[in-house]
């Protein structure tokens, strides 16, 4: 049995001679002498450790397997792979763990502790300079860069050019003779000159400031001038012989002009005798005059002129644009003084002129502004109705304001062109008296005030006017209702088509940039107006659908500054709707679903109030079974309202198709078979069929047609008619918006054969003329779209597969064939598997390096860790071994004490 690991090392030393007896002094003596033998003897040693250290560490070593079969080869193995190692794994994680100890470790402790300024200064890092010589060295340095050559053809350089000037390989100067220029001055014939005059001059100029520069030259043999210096007197010579050109050029021009003036008096001279009076008549008029004025005159208005321009002032800035909170308040203002006034008018007290004024001088300001914008004369231009935005209102709809949301007489009234007309044609026959009294008050009464018959003569009209202080009789300031209940009190003394204008001015009057707690104001009177709208309806006593518009559309701007109080507004009216009478809407329940189309997008795909208010929509039409016409009515009604919902996202409803074919088949002349399509249909109610409807024409529905049930005779049977005339152009409708559906014509395959049905023969001698041309119409147009749907439709089919191809027997020889190679035909597909290859060894390798930088960091931070935990846990030790041996030292001096003491009592 083998001995233990320790025991075979020991032995391995010592059969090869590593340990053994120990040698004596002249041993040792005798081999210090011998160093050549005793190196020797060193590196042997090394080599046999080394071969110790590998047998007794196999793990220390990675074998190669080799290969099955000896095999003979050029490549001559040699060092660890002729013994097949193919690598030492604990000296590579030697190496790795010592090469970050050289470079991780050393980032991990100067982390946080240097900083990123590095001192380049010559000299500063070396301790053996003193400050004077670093000094000195840094101004060498930099004496040497600056007077350094940029390069090789510097023209300013003052040494010569060794070797000589050369040209074509050939010197141009000989050993005794100076250097010579072979430049002649006719090389430039022909090159760079247009051989003119004006050329020939210039060259000569330059051939004598050269020859001025080379006397000059001559002249200071001392020293020699560089090329820029000469350039310099050249340019010089230049500039002035170019000034002095020009002061000859102006003196013939001062020439000039003196004969020009002189010219008239030769004229005179060379003319005959008998002409001369008359020439002469003419050179002094023409002498006296300046564009036909006197030149007298001409010169004192030209200086009046200029003095007045140079007295002119300045342009004054104009009043600066005002916010938009500005335009809030202004007009938040305007309407309370408005108010006021109309108090003051209804007590029976005189409005002071101040206010007044102040009104006339506001208008006027404005009429100024307009005529200062126009700088180009093109008139004022179109005037446009202004949006809300550009009121002062926080409304970003932009909807052009109908002239009922506007106050009387407030600025924000828009131009009626055929009052104008009007006033203009009734002022030609108007008597002048009134012309005249028109007149003397324009100037002293504004727009308002003008129409105002408390300010005409008539005493009577005057008595009216205190009554009734405007056109509607409307306050200009109202309260903020916070319920509806509140805003129908507010409302009832006046007529319901001045609600639009009301709810304007409370939005104007309470807008939430002029108090912290309008804000919450508005939200509630928003809500108010959502329950006026959904209120219950009365044909008589409720607003008419103007109104009700106008309303909605303000509802649609608080949407956008209270969207989650009206949202959760209309969610609670369309949840009472669905608990209390889903398959029997009431009038004010079609208004609100009307709203919620107007104010919320249709065409998201989830919504929180326009899908609950479509789904309420398809259970209606899905679910009720109609017992009279008013039924139908409310159905057409309701399925028209799906078809606006789906214009953007064009979704299929098909209660809104099931709706619609009941109704035809119910209303239709004869009953149809029930396999006239898969929709569901009911038992229509007796007496229900349109019959003798051949002279009646079809109409527009209203909205009165949802409330009358029990109608009969002649209006029951022209209620029919619109009834099926309005169904067919939903579905006319439908089709052109379900046109790409790819289920077209499973759709409305059952529309046309119930259609067919509507225009047989039983059926069309029951029914207008313009209703059977409409079905027959519609029948056509659904035929040949179904036609072409189903031409474009793309029927299933199984998925495409790349076609086989075809065997070869004939294998292809590769002369450079390796087993351990994957050869791949396509050469793309062969370079992308060899890059993503690389990359995932790259990346294993990444990640492995990764890991072992992890590994390091975690020891080293243990051993930081256990390091401090060591100092602090012997230094802990040490205090408290300070302290109890003070405490020893002090109990035994007590205990000292306390003997000595002890004994002094006991004697």
């Amino acid at each position: 049995m083998a001995g233990s690991q320790l025991k075979r090392l020991k032995a391995s030393l010592r059969e090869q001679g590593i340990t053994g007896p120990q040698q004596s002094k002249r041993q040792k003596r005798k081999l210090a002498q011998d160093g050549r033998a005793r190196n020797g003897k060193r590196l042997q040693r090394g080599v046999v450790l080394e071969g110790i250290r590998d047998q007794f560490n196999p793990f220390d070593l990675k074998h190669a397997k080799g290969p099955k079969f000896e095999v003979t080869s050029n490549k001559t193995l040699t060092g660890d792979a002729a013994k097949g190692i193919r690598g030492r794994p604990g000296q590579a994680r030697a190496a790795g763990e010592e090469r970050r100890r050289e470079t991780l470790l050393v980032d991990m402790q100067r982390r946080n502790k240097v900083g990123g300024i590095l001192d380049r200064r010559f000299g500063e890092n070396d301790p053996t300079m003193t400050p004077e010589d670093k000094m000195l060295e840094r101004f060498a340095r930099e004496k040497q860069r600056s007077h350094r050559k940029s390069s090789m053809f510097d023209l300013e350089d003052d040494e010569p050019v060794e070797g000589g000037l050369t040209h074509g390989g050939k010197t141009l100067t000989f050993e005794d003779e100076e250097p010579v220029d072979d430049f002649q001055e006719n090389d430039l014939d022909g090159y760079d000159s247009d051989g003119s005059v004006r050329e020939r001059q210039r060259l000569k100029r330059i051939r004598a400031m050269a020859s001025e520069t080379n006397e000059d030259e001559d002249e200071q043999p001392d020293r020699k001038k560089t090329k820029k210096e000469v350039m310099e007197e050249i340019i010089a010579k230049s500039k002035m012989h170019k000034y002095e050109r020009q002061a000859a050029k102006e003196d013939d021009e001062e020439l000039r002009a003196e004969l020009d003036k002189d010219l008239r008096d030769i004229q005179s001279l060379l003319t005959s005798a008998s002409k001369t009076s008359q020439a002469r008549s003419v050179a002094n008029a023409l002498a006296s005059t300046i564009a036909g004025e006197d030149r007298d005159a001409f010169e004192k208005n030209y200086d009046l002129q200029v003095k007045q321009l140079a007295q002119d002032k300045r342009a004054q800035p104009t009043e600066r644009t005002k916010t938009e909170e500005e335009k809030i308040e202004a007009e938040s203002k305007r309407l309370r003084e408005l108010e006021e006034k109309r108090q003051k008018r209804m007590r029976g007290e005189e409005v002071s002129d101040s206010e007044e004024s102040e009104n006339d001088m506001k208008v006027a300001d404005e009429d100024a502004n307009a005529s200062e914008d126009d700088d180009f004369g093109l008139g004022s231009g179109i005037r446009t109705r202004p949006t809300a935005t550009e009121l002062g209102f926080d409304d970003e709809d932009d909807f052009i304001i109908d002239d009922d949301l506007v106050a009387s007489g407030s600025e924000l009234e828009l131009p009626d062109s055929d009052a104008e007309l009007d006033a203009e044609e009734s002022g030609d026959d108007a008597p002048d008296e009134d012309d005249e009294e028109d007149d003397f008050t324009a100037g002293l009464l504004n727009e308002e005030e003008a129409r105002n018959p408390v300010f005409k003569a008539e005493t009577a009209a005057k008595a009216s006017a205190l009554q009734k202080p405007d056109e509607h009789g409307l306050p200009y300031t109202f309260p903020c209702p916070q319920t509806c209940e509140e805003f129908e009190t507010i409302t009832r003394p006046f007529p319901s088509q001045h609600i639009p204008t009301i709810v304007q001015r409370i939005r104007a009057l309470y807008h939430p940039k002029l108090d912290s707690q309008n804000k919450e104001r508005l939200a509630n009177f928003s809500l108010a107006l959502v329950d006026f709208i959904s209120s219950e309806w009365n044909p008589d006593s409720s607003p008419s659908f103007l109104v009700l518009e106008s309303v909605v559309r303000h509802i649609h701007s608080l949407s956008k500054m209270f969207a989650i109080e009206i949202a959760q507004k209309f969610r609670e009216r369309i949840a009472e709707i669905g608990s209390k009478r889903p398959l029997a809407p009431l009038p004010s329940d079609l208004i609100l679903l009307t709203a919620v189309g107007t104010i919320f997008p249709t065409s998201d795909h989830f919504h929180q109030v326009v899908t609950p208010a479509m789904l309420t929509i398809g259970r209606a039409l899905g679910q009720q079974v109609p017992q009279n016409l008013a039924d139908y009515a409310v159905a057409t009604y309701l399925s028209i309202i799906a078809l606006q919902y789906q214009q953007l996202s064009k979704r299929y409803v098909p209660e809104l198709v099931n709706s619609c074919l009941n109704t035809i088949c119910a209303l239709a002349p004869t009953p149809s078979p029930k396999q006239s399509g898969n929709f569901p249909q009911h038992d229509p109610p007796t007496k229900i069929r349109l019959q003798n409807a051949t002279g009646v024409s079809p109409r527009k529905l209203s909205f009165a047609d949802c409330l009358v049930s029990d109608i009969k005779g002649r209006d029951a049977t022209s209620l029919k008619v619109a009834i099926l005339d309005t169904t067919m152009q939903i579905l006319d409708a439908g089709a052109d918006l379900w046109a790409g559906k790819e289920a077209f014509p499973e759709i409305f395959n059952q529309v046309a054969s119930v259609l067919k049905l509507l225009g047989g023969q039983s059926n069309r001698v029951q029914l207008p003329g313009a209703l059977c041309d409409q079905a027959e119409k519609l029948g056509v147009k659904l035929a040949r779209m179904s036609r072409l749907a189903q031409i474009s439709r793309r029927p299933l089919e199984l998925h495409h597969h790349r076609p086989l191809a075809i065997k070869t027997y004939i294998p292809k020889f590769e002369e450079t064939f390796d087993p351990d190679k994957h050869y791949d035909p396509d050469r793309e597909r062969a370079d992308l598997a060899k890059l993503k290859k690389e990359h995932k060894r790259e990346r294993k390798g990444a990640m492995r390096e990764l890991r072992k930088d992890a590994n390091f960091m975690a020891r080293e931070k243990l051993r930081i860790k256990k390091a401090k935990d060591e100092a602090y846990e012997k230094k802990y030790k040490r205090l408290v071994a300070e302290i109890q041996s003070e405490e020893g030292r002090e109990s035994n001096a007590y205990d000292r004490e306390k003997q000595a003491r002890k004994r002094a009592r006991n004697r």
